[in-house]
């Protein structure tokens, strides 16, 4: 395996949510590949409240331990497949919070993006992508956009369509290549 890890965040904790079946195929198609080690980060296991630090995360001094904890987690990864639903044109509340706790943890790492919405959630990714540009994320060019309508049966059983293999792949070596470019950057 590589030296790279990625993680793959579930950002969504809502009860009934349609986030973990689509995190679950992102992650076992990432498992199959060689060019890293991914891992799956679901946001429902780090359970931060609203942003409570008093200080702003670009200084570094986290006083609260769930931020510490989750300061870490962040900081082992040298890039990230962001999972968030559309909500009311936008990322999940519980994401964009998760993001706004730390900082340096995020510079100078790769992300790419995986929605889900009535329109495939391409504004959450929109979003998504300014505020990873604020944080010195590079963002990847490719991204899967999954509709309710179309990728889930009856609203709630993901079944992504088979066209979504090759833009997948296409994702991947993107964020790999990235994440590996930057890490020789941040070492």
């Amino acid at each position: 395996m590589s030296n790279l890890k990625i993680a793959v965040i579930l950002g969504s904790t809502r009860p009934g949510r349609n986030g973990k079946q689509v995190a679950d195929w992102v992650f076992a198609k990432a498992k199959a590949r060689t060019g890293a080690d991914y891992e799956l980060v679901d946001l429902a296991e780090f359970p931060l409240p609203h942003l409570d630090e008093a200080l702003p995360p670009t200084l570094g001094q986290y006083a609260g331990e769930h931020t510490k904890a989750w300061a870490a987690k962040i900081d082992s990864y040298d890039g990230f497949v962001f999972v968030t639903p559309e909500y009311n044109h936008s990322t999940s509340a519980v994401l964009k919070n998760a993001i706004d706790y730390l900082y340096a943890e995020w510079n100078n790492k790769a992300a790419a993006f995986v929605s889900y919405g009535s329109l495939g959630g391409a504004r959450a990714i929109e979003h998504l992508r300014a505020i990873c540009s604020e944080l010195q994320i590079a963002h990847v060019r490719q991204q899967l956009s999954f509709s309710l309508f179309t990728d889930f049966e009856n609203f709630a059983s993901f079944t992504p369509a088979a066209l979504h293999d090759d833009a997948a792949n296409t994702l991947f070596t993107q964020l790999e290549t990235w994440s590996g470019a930057l890490k020789a950057i941040r070492d």
